[in-house]
């Protein structure tokens, strides 16, 4: 899965994007990602759904005759025609405090200490973060369990109706894993192809394995917050990989934009995206990342007039990326990955080997996006098991040749892409 989220408020009504379509496709994606598109609250949040049967007159194209519905019926089909398939947030976790279900269905919802629908809230850097626009949904305790399911069974059921192929589930963790897998479990009885993806930002490893147990397709994993030296990555990595694939990502809607963070470091930025997409088997990238955007994306606030002009354009740096990935299945799966030791502390190893195939990888990956750092080795014997010659497949400065031994002087954030086969 090649993702790209396109943020719906940053691309605006449905009327403009086909041309982001066109050049999603270009990079090499096969999937977009938007965030909900439906009906919100008083709040304004993307996320603090009053209706999900009904759509943001914001995304609308006021001069066309076609109903919501039509029109997003017909913006899917523009996306099909451009070879994407496209996924939608799937909010089950909560809605609108304002929403009519407050009052309509008082019993699916938990409750405070004063009897009050609670808001719905998270742990984030060990606090608690409470949304006062959103009321959580009581799928654990409810006296009305068979109510909540079939009110979320409709909308899944809708959401498909209108073309949507798949689920990106928002808080999936927060849910009960039960309620998952009975919910995957009857959408995919008549929809097989439907592909569910839970949303873990914030788990622990072990609560992300638990949700993926659930039947998810794949879960988001924390790669983008890794220092390249820590081994607490690849130890979530291996504990929850033969359970679910799982998506990288070097920024996303919830983070700061990397170019802001690295001041504008397009090396940090390849690196970073280069990583993201060959650690594990599926990739994500929001809009704006290919251009340098510095302005983070908000749920509330952002508008189509904070499309940023950068002078900056990775497009062509991120389609090469996602070729190697499409064309080598070691970067397709969750395969056995483990970190070597290094000469230089600086140059990061990764082993892949494909457990379903013969292919094997290594990444040769300059940490430091500001300086250049030397590689050695006398032979790469000590990382491959393949006998056979090894290819660089690099999206940048590809060798044509592997001398061994080996001595390379990598370019600032630089990462050499080797790829082999075993006999």
């Amino acid at each position: 899965m090649l993702l790209y989220n396109l943020f719906p408020l940053l691309a605006g009504p449905f009327p403009g994007w086909p041309k982001h379509f066109s050049r999603i496709a270009a990079m090499g994606f096969d999937w977009v990602f938007v965030n909900p598109i439906q009906q919100l609250g008083a709040s304004r949040s993307l996320y603090s759904i009053v209706d999900p049967f009904a759509f943001n007159p914001a995304l609308l194209d006021p001069a066309s005759t076609a109903s919501p519905e039509e029109q997003v019926r017909q913006m899917l089909a523009q996306a099909e025609a451009a070879g994407l398939k496209v996924m939608i947030d799937l909010v089950l976790n909560h809605c609108a405090i304002d929403s009519p279900l407050t009052r309509e269905h008082p019993e699916w919802f938990v409750r405070d200490h004063h009897g009050r629908i609670a808001n719905a809230s998270c742990e984030h850097d060990r606090k608690k973060v409470v949304w006062k626009d959103l009321a959580q949904f009581d799928h654990r305790h409810t006296r009305d369990h068979e109510g909540l399911y079939r009110y979320s069974l409709r909308i899944v059921e809708f959401l498909i109706s209108l073309g949507f192929q798949g689920f990106r589930c928002d808080a999936a963790y927060q849910v009960p894993r039960q309620f998952w897998h009975r919910l995957i479990h009857d959408v995919k009885a008549r929809h097989p192809h439907a592909c569910f993806v839970a949303e873990t930002l914030g788990c622990n490893a072990d609560q992300t394995k638990e949700t993926a147990r659930a039947g998810f397709s794949c879960v988001f994993n924390s790669s983008k917050y890794w220092n390249f030296y820590d081994w607490w990555l690849i130890e979530q990595y291996n504990l929850i990989r033969e359970t679910a694939a799982s998506i990288s990502f070097p920024e996303s809607h919830d983070t700061a934009r990397l170019c802001a963070e690295m001041h504008g470091n397009l090396n940090a930025m390849k690196q970073r995206y280069l990583f993201a997409a060959l650690f594990s088997a599926g990739v994500m990238m929001p809009v704006g990342f290919e251009y340098g955007f510095r302005k983070a994306l908000h749920v509330v606030h952002t508008t189509t007039a904070d499309w940023e002009e950068t002078g900056i354009d990775l497009s062509a740096y991120v389609a090469r990326v996602n070729e190697i990935k499409r064309s080598h299945r070691v970067f397709l799966e969750e395969s056995p990955t483990t970190i070597f030791p290094c000469n230089n502390p600086n140059v990061l190893l990764m082993w892949k080997a494909s457990a379903k195939h013969r292919d094997e990888a290594l990444l040769i990956l300059n940490k430091d996006p500001w300086n250049h750092q030397d590689f050695y080795t006398d032979h790469f014997r000590h990382f491959i098991q393949s006998g056979a010659p090894l290819r660089d497949v690099s999206p940048e400065y590809p060798l044509e040749y592997i001398h061994e031994p080996f001595h390379y002087g990598l370019r600032p954030g630089q990462g050499i892409v080797l790829v082999t086969s075993r006999k």
